[in-house]
């Protein structure tokens, strides 16, 4: 936490105090019905607040037990520490006094001795309140008491009334509960007391020495000492100081002469004490200088600290000072020599001048010192219009004999609310908030004051009559506008208090939901067009006209030349209801001004529905300022019923809250995508959304909740091992410091994030602790752990990655680029040849940017000629892949690299090794081939390691695998993985049986799962093949199987059934009839297995998805069952995997069945199109398609690898608008970039190459173009399926196996000029 503003102190006497309790520091004020206590200037110990809304009047607090006392109207409360000794120091509730009715509201509390109480109104009583509350000692009083105070040994007791010019003391004059009394006599004065102050002993001799110092309204200091201590007659006036005399201006003629004047009393004990530390501290420093240089203000201290003065400080309100020595208080014969001046001095702000305008301007100061060597002297400015300075200075600094520019600084001011903070809003740039409580009264808060954004300074303060609905600041907070349920304000907040300078009622239909500021075609500061949008779509704008130069503030009030006037009304074109609608919030960017209106412009405002329909809306005034028009630039439907909650940012992000306000998703309104989901419980319900930015546009969600904030951050889109786009980063409990909830939070423009609870404003800074729960599961390099700015922790979780990233060199493979992976992994080896921690590293390992941007030429033989144009330029041999491996394994072992986690420099390491096994093979398989084995032996390795994230590989490597004309190649690569020992749950983790085409060696390769599955345990079981062996219709070689299972209980009953014909009725009967008995004892797999005994195919495929819930089984047995052809298949394809695909959003798994069926178009289309779109289907998609997860980047590696395949492929991208292709293609150079892989984002939009449009639409009776005129460049390998319609078998046929003969075509002219770039 950086700082607070605990809230505004009352303006009373009593308001303040301090004291030091067991060798630690505590101040304590109080706050409406809250009590402050603080340890230090930004040390919040605690905040209490009293049930009711009462507020208090008084708090003490005793120096020997550390209890606090408060008093309202009602009642005396204590508090009693407990706590300190486990480092946990709070306050709880020990007991309450009640008060008489019939008393006033003002009292006096003070403590005594031993846990004494002195309460004091229209009576005195004293209370032990050491284990509870007793009263020992009552005294009435002829008028209420305004002052009453103990000494410091509780011997005496000084009180005074409102307005009198008697001080009564009163002297104990026995002790004990039973029989405790006092006697009195009169301090005499000429007018009204208006302090007093009980001199702090500084020996054990002072103690019995009493000193009371009193304030008169004649401006002058009294000293009343006993003047014999052997006689009881009281106290006698021992000297007196003349305020008025003390400080007089330097000039005559001074224009800022004031007759105030202010006065505090440091007392013996404090400033011999922190003399003698100073001095030694001096004299220490000295020493290791090896230096004497004269120090004339240390001089000077030195010189008056001989005799251990008390020291007398008299100020007025211009920084005029006046210091007195005070020696020998209480001897008879006082000298002349006895009062001396210590300093006269300028240049002693306080702020006085701040306060001069109001009702409340007197201020009370209470001195004290501490161990800090900076300011070891402290001094609290109560000023009683709403504000405590905490100021700090050294003590030869404070009264230095020469001139110096500032002789005290400010370290916090402690000022605030006096109510419940209700709503904070701020500007656009952050640099100015407004904070409102419920009773419409508002404090306008700048940032940067003085040049630091160390906190908040409080500008001006508004009270409105009316009730305020919606604020907006504008010019940094120099003026507020604000919305009333009819009329709307502005109000001038340059100077406090604010004016009302603009008022305009207004009449529409429906309840106004927010103010939105209008962006306008051309920069005028001076002119600003405010609308308001209703509940019934019905908005009204208004024109506000600020003066001249108004972005300063004055220096004094003037009268104001602002304006508000109306301007238009308008209406909402849309079909349906708006159940919100709110600004967006602008995260530190401004009103974006444009001369048109389209959907390029800024968002200014979001809405939605009822439904969870989200709207981005933007707007722009006619150049005649005499209407406005509304567009929509994006619509997504979230499918979210009845939202609670919604915030969105300048850069297009919305975070929206279901009805329940536990729910939490983020929505990237530019794309459509659900970029985060989360549910919370039911006890922490999101109350607050508040969006700030990084100064490259990152997004940062702050989630307000109850008593906390999470702190949400954006992460790169991370689609191999599906990670989460947004996580927490910090998380921000309030509850060590008050217990009342959160009213409302902001992000001001440094970054530093306002929380508003009761009264208090807490301001936290940007550092974040990396090893901290919240953070503990992120992937943070190790050299970054200690505190990391907010806003360098987001570059590292969302911002480029180095090329030698595993998740860049995955990328790499997947767009092809293989040969530059392998450079990438040379040269991060050689840069880590000689590299030693604490070294930097290039993230480009010295490579340049134009390998990866550059189109890679082919040969006739479809083979990159890489080497050719990159070639290294001094022709160094390169070292062998296996030889890189191998050095850059042994050498992550022992080095840490910058720029990675452990975790992602194990996934280096693993990705490494999978790499070099890819360009091991890459000479016999193709592309595809290696994206696939890539992954599959990644997926293995870290299977091997530790448990597996997920249960095999993704659809998108049997993508991949499927469209690979290498099949055998990585058939025998996953058989090796395995042993020659496959299994089915083997089988499963690479996806053999999706994505193998040849039917026979589907067939050849379930049965060896088979003859796995039966020897993979010692008793040979048949039950664990039947399924694979029925699936193959070898039902003879089950029978065989069960001949020699003699071991099995089953075995004879089993044996007589298989020897049955089940062509016949009442066998296929008898084995359905087993297969659901099997059901119902939840043996699903040899249930499958009966029912393709009784030749039910349709039964067993739904077991195995319904059941067994293992899709690729199902695929497995229909396909080995009957054939790629079959019915069956056909109908699950359709029926169950589009369907589920569509639900899921899985593009892949679309993809692969809809080329299943042979429909190449559609298979091409669900690449870009929804899916759901492409299907005779209702139901909607779940959320879970609209995830980012659902569009990955290598789809459109895999949309233009299929695109110019075949005729239909290019008929269905016929289909697909250049501008759905165009956004396809600007959306996955957005994933790119969201991933880190800024290369690969540039290379795609880059190196795009679109389809050719024909130029004249063909007519019914015309024949439809040829498709293959739609590529740029002229191809023969394209198949032709759409003459002659095959069964899907055939039209797979080209797929797997070597391509048709080429026949020379002669080419057209054009294609070859398209060939050199013409």
């Amino acid at each position: 936490m950086r700082a607070i503003l605990p809230g505004k102190p009352q303006a009373r006497l009593q308001a303040l105090c301090t004291t030091e309790w067991e060798g630690l520091r505590l101040v304590v004020y109080i706050s409406g019905n809250g009590l402050m206590i603080f340890s230090g200037p930004h040390d919040l110990v605690q905040t209490i607040y009293h049930e009711d809304d009462e507020g208090l009047i008084a708090v003490a607090i005793d120096e020997n037990s550390g209890k606090i006392a408060t008093a309202n109207s009602c009642e005396v409360l204590i508090y009693r520490p407990y706590g300190k000794e486990d480092g946990l120091l709070k306050w709880s509730l020990q007991c309450t006094i009640p008060r008489s009715q019939q008393e006033p509201a003002d009292v006096t509390l003070s403590w005594g001795m031993d846990g004494e109480l002195l309460i004091g109104s229209t009576s005195l009583r004293l209370f032990q309140t050491a284990i509870e509350e007793v009263e020992i000692w009552r005294r009435a009083l002829s008028k209420p008491t305004r002052i009453a105070e103990f000494s410091c040994d509780a011997d005496l007791i000084a009180s005074t009334g409102r307005y009198d010019r008697l001080v009564k003391l009163w002297r104990r004059q026995s002790y004990g509960a039973d029989d405790t009394r006092f006697d009195f006599s009169y301090l005499p004065h000429p007018t009204a007391v208006t302090a007093i102050h009980w001199r702090r002993p500084h020996t054990r001799v002072q103690a019995s020495e009493h000193v009371l110092y009193s304030v008169c309204a004649d401006y002058k200091m009294r000293i009343w000492a006993a003047m014999d201590q052997h006689r009881v007659q009281g106290l006698h006036l021992w000297a007196e100081i003349d305020m008025q005399d003390s400080v007089q201006p330097r000039q005559l003629n001074s224009k800022v002469h004031s007759q105030d004047r202010f006065a505090f009393i440091i007392d013996s004990q404090d400033f011999s004490r922190t003399t003698a530390a100073i001095l030694k501290e001096a004299a220490k420093l000295q020493a290791a200088n090896g230096e004497s240089k004269e120090q004339h203000a240390l001089e000077h201290l030195a010189e008056i600290a001989k005799s251990s003065p008390e020291i007398c400080v008299v100020l007025d309100r211009h920084g005029h000072m006046s210091a007195w020595g005070l020696e020998n208080v209480g001897c008879k014969a006082r000298k002349p020599t006895d009062i001396f001046n210590v300093a006269h001095v300028e240049n002693f702000d306080i702020g006085f001048l701040n306060s001069a305008g109001y009702k409340d301007n007197n201020t009370q100061l209470t001195s004290f010192c501490r161990s800090q060597p900076d300011a070891p002297f402290v001094l609290l400015a109560h000023h009683l219009d709403g504000r405590i300075e905490w100021l700090g200075c050294r003590l030869d600094e404070l009264f230095a004999p020469f001139p110096q520019q500032k002789r005290i600084r400010q370290k916090i001011l402690w000022t605030g609310h006096d109510g419940p903070i209700k709503k904070i809003v701020r500007s656009a740039s952050g640099k100015a908030v407004m904070s409102r409580t419920n009773d419409n009264e508002a404090l306008i808060w700048t940032q940067g004051f003085g040049g630091s954004d160390l906190g908040l300074t409080r500008r001006s303060f508004l009270r409105c009559p009316e009730h305020i609905h919606r604020s907006w600041l504008l010019q940094e907070g120099n003026f507020a506008v604000n919305l009333h349920h009819a009329s709307i304000s502005l109000w001038d907040t340059r100077l406090s208090p604010a004016t009302q300078v603009g008022h305009v009622t207004f009449d529409t239909e429906g309840h106004p939901m927010c103010l939105v500021q209008l962006p306008k075609p051309h920069l005028d500061i001076k002119t600003i067009h405010i609308a308001t949008i209703t509940t019934k779509k019905f908005g009204i704008v208004w024109e506000i006209q600020l003066p001249e130069g108004s972005d300063h503030q004055p220096e004094v009030r003037r009268p104001s030349s602002s304006s508000l006037k109306y301007v238009c009304a308008f209406e909402l074109d849309i079909g349906d209801t708006i159940a919100f609608m709110l600004p967006v919030d602008p995260a530190g960017s401004a009103i974006w001004t444009s001369s048109s209106l389209d959907t390029f412009s800024k968002d200014i405002a979001i809405s939605y529905s009822h439904d969870g329909r989200l709207r981005a809306w933007t707007a722009a005034i006619d150049s005649d300022e005499t209407a406005v028009k509304w567009l929509v630039t994006s619509t997504v439907e979230t499918g979210i019923k009845d939202p609670s909650l919604a915030s969105a940012s300048s850069i297009r992000k919305i975070a929206l809250v279901d009805g329940s306000m536990t729910g939490l998703t983020i929505w990237d309104m530019r794309s459509g995508q659900l970029e985060h989901s989360v549910q919370y419980t039911e006890l922490e319900l999101i109350r607050d959304l508040d969006w700030s930015s990084t100064p490259d546009d990152q997004a940062i969600l702050a989630v307000g909740f109850p008593h906390q904030v999470v702190i949400l951050a954006q992460m790169r889109y991370d689609y191999l091992n599906a990670g989460a786009a947004w996580a927490p980063i910090r998380s921000i409990n309030i509850k060590e410091f008050t217990p009342h909830p959160i009213g409302d939070s902001t992000w001001l423009g440094s970054g530093n994030l306002l929380i508003g609870a009761g009264n208090q404003l807490f301001i936290y800074d940007k550092s974040v602790d990396p090893l901290s729960s919240t953070t503990s599961g992120l992937a943070l390099p190790e050299h970054k752990y200690g505190n990391l700015d907010l806003f360098d922790l987001i570059t590292i979780l969302n911002g480029p990655l180095p090329l030698f990233h595993p998740q860049f060199i995955s990328q790499c493979i997947l767009a092809g680029k293989v040969d530059q992976a392998q450079k990438i992994l040379q040269g991060l080896c050689k840069a880590l040849k000689f590299f030693t921690d604490g070294d930097t590293l290039d993230s480009f390992v010295s490579l340049s940017p134009d390998i990866f941007t550059f189109e890679a030429q082919t040969s006739n033989g479809g083979t990159l000629d890489y080497h050719a144009r990159y070639g290294d330029a001094d022709d160094e041999p390169q070292p062998h892949i296996k030889e890189v491996a191998a050095s850059l394994n042994e050498t992550l072992s022992q080095l840490s690299i910058p720029q990675l986690s452990s975790q992602e420099q194990t996934h280096l390491a693993d990705m490494i090794d999978c790499v070099s096994t890819v360009i091991k093979h890459q000479r016999s398989m193709d592309e595809n081939a290696t994206r696939y084995l890539l992954f599959f032996r990644q997926h293995m390795i870290r299977k091997s390691q530790a448990p597996p994230v997920r249960a095999g590989i993704t659809y998108r490597e049997i993508v991949w695998a499927y469209h690979s004309g290498s099949q055998d190649i990585l058939v025998d690569l996953a058989s090796r993985q395995f042993q020659g020992r496959m299994l089915w749950a083997d089988a499963r983790d690479c996806g053999l049986f999706m994505w193998l085409n040849d039917v026979n060696a589907l067939r050849a390769q379930l049965e060896i799962i088979a003859r796995n599955e039966y020897a993979k345990t010692d008793e040979k079981n048949p039950i664990d093949c039947s399924l694979y062996y029925l699936a193959l219709r070898k039902k003879n070689v089950l029978v065989g199987l069960w001949r020699m299972a003699a071991w099995n209980r089953e075995q004879a009953s089993t044996q007589r059934l298989l020897s049955n014909n089940f062509q016949e009725a009442r066998w296929k009967t008898a084995a359905l009839k087993n297969a659901y008995a099997l059901l119902g004892k939840r043996r699903f797999e040899y249930a499958a297995a009966f029912f393709l005994l009784a030749g039910n195919l349709q039964d067993a495929v739904n077991v195995c998805l319904h059941h067994i819930r293992d899709l690729q089984l199902a695929v497995a047995v229909a396909r080995v069952y009957e054939g790629d052809d079959g019915s069956v298949l056909r109908l699950l394809l359709t029926d169950k995997v589009l369907p589920q695909a569509a639900l899921e959003g899985d593009r892949w798994l679309a993809t692969w069945a809809f080329w299943m069926l042979g429909k190449r178009d559609l298979a091409l289309r669900c690449l870009i199109s929804p899916i759901h779109t492409l299907l005779d289907t209702l139901e909607s998609p779940k959320m879970q398609a609209r995830s980012y997860l659902a569009n990955d980047p290598a789809l459109v590696v895999l949309y233009k690898q299929l695109r110019g395949r075949t005729l239909q492929t290019l008929k269905g991208a016929s289909r697909i608008s250049p501008k759905e292709e165009w956004d396809f293609v600007i959306q996955n150079a957005r994933l790119y970039d969201r991933m880190g892989c800024d290369l690969l984002a540039l290379d795609l939009v880059r190196n795009w190459e679109f389809l050719l449009q024909p130029k004249e639409v063909p007519s019914q009776t015309q024949r439809p173009p040829d498709p293959r005129k739609m590529l740029r460049r002229r191809s023969s390998l394209v198949v032709d399926d759409l003459s002659n319609p095959k069964s899907p078998t055939g039209m797979r046929a080209g797929v797997g196996k070597a391509p048709p003969q080429k026949v020379f075509e002669e080419p057209e002219a054009n294609s070859l000029l398209d060939n050199f770039g013409f």
